[in-house]
């Protein structure tokens, strides 16, 4: 069961996730705000009543003791903070007279009868000289202060004064702060400061009205905008997933076009360029089963052709019909190992075993390949060194790399079948130029002649020498060693192809 749960689990789309996280998002905020106003509404208010006595009785207390503006201090504080305050002078251990009450909210007035007074002196003194309380209105205080109030009321012609003033009149509690100081003369003094605690119920019962009105708007509003946020954020997301199932369906007409924000902008043309190269690499996979299928069965042709004819013909056993066989199977076999080659470089199965050695006498000895070729078929092979340089590399790829630039060269050189090697020192490094005077290559086939097989004419035409992959394992060797490459080609005048290595040393020797 929790396995079905999991598998179903993933099939949800993210629209629909989207809109439940933005729900449960809403929900928690309304279930914050309603236990918010349950259950510390009255604990906040009551806590900041506390600090508002305790401020006020700390400018008082140092009014007192410096007995400067003690009157303005009590009286601008009292009517600030809405709460009344009372100072004593005290003798024989107990209270005397009270001296002045510089503000008497009707709200906070308290019953100040003598018993009161030295119950809260009794308390301070048992407390070090400190009491704080929240202490509950008894009726006979209820019903002077109403009494007090009407009159008052009564005196005033604005009767919705009077419906204040008798809405305020009936408070449940009183926060009461008590001190006994000494001002600086020495003289004891007790001041006591209430602050009505008002009750909450009726005010409590209209903010959650308004709260259950706000509750339901704000539900119906976080669904509203929980389905547009939702789609506005899935919609290009799932344009892009479409559109990469075409990708996957081999359909390379498929634009990945989304947008809406920046990662699925960046995701798109990410998929855009890794459509372009899919279709490019199926594009020449194609053409590379061709061109290989048509390599490997044209010498298989040969070979079986020249074979039955010896077979069959008297006198057809001849030095020509088996020369052209070993021809055929030794194109065969590069074509193969060249294949391997390639497979190998590419998948990173090559290590490179780097010596030093002479670059110069290597590319010498290359040349030694070609003389049947030299004199045979008129081609012209020219070198161009000033000195013998010596390199630090893996000098059977490097051969390799110059072996199949040369065969390249020969294959494109033109009508003058001529092909130049330079060997070119600077700067602790050195340059290797093949430079033929063929055909050349477009500006915008350039940066595709290092792929496998790739024919800048598109036809398919078996070359003088080599297997039509010496470019592709050209650069796989070059890459191993690090090297920059490169090929500069001027359409109808010719090709250079390039490559450079660091020196380890040179013999300075004219050619």
């Amino acid at each position: 069961m929790k396995q079905i749960k999991k598998i179903n689990r993933k099939y949800i789309s993210l629209q629909a996730k989207l809109l439940g996280y933005f729900i449960i998002f809403g929900a928690i905020i309304l279930i914050v705000l309603w236990v918010f106003q349950i259950f510390f509404i009255k604990p906040i208010y009551t806590m900041s009543k506390s600090r508002n006595v305790e401020t006020c009785m700390s400018k008082v207390v140092k009014a007192v003791e410096t007995n400067k503006n003690v009157w303005l201090t009590m009286d601008n504080v009292a009517s600030h903070y809405s709460l009344s305050i009372y100072l004593f002078y005290s003798g024989e251990g107990e209270p005397r007279d009270m001296v002045m009450c510089s503000y008497d909210n009707p709200a906070t007035l308290l019953n100040v009868e003598r018993s009161d007074i030295l119950r809260y002196y009794k308390y301070a003194v048992d407390n070090g000289g400190n009491y704080t309380s929240v202490e509950q209105n008894d009726e006979k205080d209820l019903e002077k202060r109403k009494l007090e109030m009407i009159k008052k009321a009564a005196s005033s012609s604005d009767s919705a004064n009077f419906n204040i003033h008798m809405s305020n009149a009936d408070p449940n509690e009183n926060m009461v702060s008590a001190k006994i100081i000494s001002d600086k003369n020495g003289r004891e003094r007790f001041i006591i400061i209430t602050s009505s605690i008002t009750p909450l119920t009726t005010t409590l019962e209209i903010i959650q009205k308004q709260l259950l009105l706000v509750s339901i708007v704000f539900i119906i509003l976080s669904v509203v905008f929980s389905i547009y946020a939702s789609r506005r954020i899935a919609k290009p997301i799932s344009q892009t997933n479409q559109a990469a199932k075409e990708l996957a369906k081999k359909n390379y007409g498929v634009e990945f076009n989304a947008s809406g924000y920046l990662e699925v902008e960046e995701l798109n043309d990410t998929l855009q360029t890794t459509k372009t190269e899919l279709a490019a690499t199926e594009k020449l996979q194609q053409e590379l089963i061709a061109n290989i299928s048509h390599d490997l069965r044209t010498p298989l042709t040969m070979i079986t052709g020249y074979a039955e004819v010896m077979r069959d013909l008297p006198g057809e056993n001849t030095p020509e019909n088996v020369q052209v066989i070993i021809d055929e199977a030794t194109r065969l076999s590069t074509l193969v190992n060249d294949l391997l080659d390639l497979s190998k470089l590419q998948s990173g199965a090559v290590q490179t075993k780097k010596k030093d050695f002479c670059l110069t006498d290597s590319i010498k000895d290359i040349f030694k390949r070609y003389t049947k070729l030299i004199e045979q078929e008129g081609y012209v092979l020219s070198f161009e060194s000033s000195e013998n340089v010596y390199i630090n590399a893996d000098e059977l790829r490097i051969s390799q790399v110059i072996y199949n630039l040369v065969n390249n060269a020969i294959n494109h050189c033109g009508n003058d079948k001529t092909v130049i090697i330079r060997q070119i020192v600077n700067n602790r490094k050195v340059l290797v130029e093949i430079t033929d005077h063929g055909e050349g290559i477009p500006a915008d086939k350039l940066p595709y002649i290092w792929d496998r097989y790739y024919k800048v004419d598109k036809e398919h035409r078996r070359g003088v020498i080599g297997s039509g992959l010496g470019l592709s394992i050209v650069k796989g060797i070059l890459d191993a060693h690090n090297a920059r490459y490169g090929v500069r080609s001027t359409p109808n005048k010719g090709s250079t192809f390039w490559f450079e290595l660091n020196i380890v040393s040179a013999d300075k020797k004219t050619e």
